[in-house]
């Protein structure tokens, strides 16, 4: 199992919310039922909704469930414990158990990113994580991103295995986190954070739309759905529930950083980005939000370097040069021989590179120079020295200049100038390792007191967590779904006029950067 940096497995701390009044997807009641007699000859389902429906104003029970509730009311000697899930129009029984069972209730929340899969273990009780497993999302074989994998989908038999690819991923980490097959059924809820192809695929709907003129999902709030109906290996009829998306390029993680980040709440204006594979970014207050999102390509998962990986053991992860000496001080994941140059150990580079005067401000190396040598071949675990070449870092700032040109975009549009921007949320593997100092020096962060930066850790994982356990959460984030403003790139004409400007380390306007323009101006 990975469990390496690169898989944002963190709750941040920051972030993590102790939610009271608890009122998870599903609610554990404790029955203490009258055996049948001559004086109460109800059923045994009649009595069993009954007693419930003191508290809980309408229950279905399932035919499934029917079958069973004589036996366990008879061999518990009537006293039982309930599990109820909500329904459209009220509460569903979804189990039954024998005996007291009610400090024993659990559910997972579910982060589903399009590289990598989080699953948390959360007691319902209390909130609290109990447990957690990451890995690989399987459909990588299948597609290296969204839109390969909405190719595939259109194959012959391609959605079915990009399905099972997924729910494989899901129930291994399940089995993982629950390794008896009994403790897998006592998962009574689920809840999912994910962009809006994952979605798709996890229920199996086509997403050949998503990115088709004019670009619309075959769903943006799937409501309530049984996992058995799924494939989750967990009880059949536990409830999964979506964070809803707002459309093609923008789901419910991105709606989930938002509720985490609570920026929807403050009055100032803040900025959330989330940069993996796809590239998400939401401006706004508690008047407004405005969001536009794209592919931003595996830039701070190594994919766009000679020598770039995930954060695995051996990846180069942080990096420094000695002005005076050049000599090129590097730590690496594990202490292992250095394999390559993970994302927060190139962006390190980057910024060591331009405050050495070794790339100048369009990111050119200077002096004729074509490649920089960050661990010698003498040190590494395959002999072959360890270098950044120019198309390696022109691939680098392609991704940090698209930042750039999308939140000058969204900036222009409402009228706002960069002086507004008061909070500053990094979401995922970006705000979880990236090196704050050097992001801002490359002008991949904004140039904010550092204070005012929030690393959100996991806010996908975080928000599922929350929707779990609170009905007040899931109509938040209905209600932020409602809220936001969609900004289309690909419609904009002045995106790539932005775009072709915002190379420039730190930024076009170095003005805003004041702290990296005072670090240049010492080193002249």
């Amino acid at each position: 199992m990975l469990k390496h940096k690169d898989i944002p497995v963190i709750l941040s701390e920051q972030v993590q919310t102790t939610l009271t009044n608890l009122e998870p997807l599903t609610r554990k009641v404790f029955l203490s039922l009258t055996p049948p007699s001559p004086m109460d000859n109800r059923a045994d389902v009649d009595q069993v909704r009954q007693m419930l429906e003191r508290s809980y104003d309408f229950v279905l029970v399932p035919l499934a469930l029917m079958r069973k509730i004589p036996s366990i009311c008879r061999g518990a000697h009537w006293q039982v414990t309930a599990t109820l899930a909500e329904s459209g129009n009220g509460w569903e029984l979804i189990d039954l158990e024998p005996g007291d069972m009610t400090e024993q209730q659990f559910g997972l929340a579910i982060d589903i990113g399009t590289t990598t899969v989080v699953v948390y273990l959360v007691d319902l009780c209390n909130g609290a994580v109990l447990r957690h497993a990451a890995d690989y999302n399987d459909q990588i074989i299948l597609g290296e991103d969204i839109l390969n994998r909405i190719r595939h989908a259109a194959e012959l038999g391609g959605l079915a295995r990009l399905q099972n690819a997924v729910l494989d991923t899901l129930n291994r980490l399940i089995r993982v986190l629950c390794p008896l097959p009994m403790e897998t059924k006592k998962i009574t809820a689920v809840a999912v954070g994910a962009n809006t192809t994952m979605i798709h695929l996890l229920l199996g709907l086509d997403p050949a739309s998503i990115c088709r003129d004019p670009y619309t999902p075959t769903v943006n709030n799937p409501g309530l759905i049984p996992a058995g109906e799924i494939g989750l290996d967990v009880n059949p009829l536990a409830p999964v529930y979506c964070l809803p998306s707002i459309g093609s390029y923008l789901g419910g993680d991105v709606i989930g950083g938002i509720l985490v980040s609570g920026m929807h709440k403050q009055p100032d204006v803040s900025l959330f980005v989330d940069i993996g594979t796809n590239g998400e970014i939401v401006m706004g207050n508690e008047d407004w939000l405005v969001a536009c999102a794209g592919a931003a390509g595996p830039a701070l998962e190594g994919g766009v370097t000679s020598f770039g990986m995930r954060a695995e053991p051996g990846a180069v992860d942080h990096v420094s040069i000695d002005p005076l000496t050049g000599q090129v001080v590097y730590t690496t994941v594990a202490n292992m021989p250095a394999r390559g140059i993970c994302g927060s150990g190139l962006v390190d580079t980057l910024a060591e590179l331009f405050l050495n005067g070794i790339i100048d401000r369009n990111a050119h190396f200077q002096k004729g120079r074509e490649t920089y040598v960050v661990v010698p071949g003498k040190e590494t675990a395959s002999g072959e020295d360890i270098v950044v070449t120019q198309i390696d870092i022109n691939n680098f700032i392609a991704t940090k200049g698209a930042v750039n040109a999308a939140t000058d975009l969204l900036m222009e549009n409402v009228g706002c100038a960069w002086q507004e921007m008061k909070h500053f949320y990094a979401a995922g593997a970006f705000g979880q390792y990236l090196p704050i100092e050097s992001a801002i020096t490359i002008g991949l962060y904004p140039d904010l007191p550092r204070s005012s930066i929030v690393r959100l850790g996991n806010s996908s994982g975080e928000a599922a967590r929350q929707v779990l356990l609170s009905r007040t959460k899931r109509l938040e984030a209905e209600e932020i779904a409602a809220k936001v403003t969609y900004f289309e790139l690909n419609a904009n004409p002045s995106f790539m006029e932005k775009f072709s400007g915002s190379k420039f380390l730190p930024h076009t306007d170095l003005a805003r950067y004041p702290s990296v323009k005072r670090r240049l101006q010492t080193l002249v």
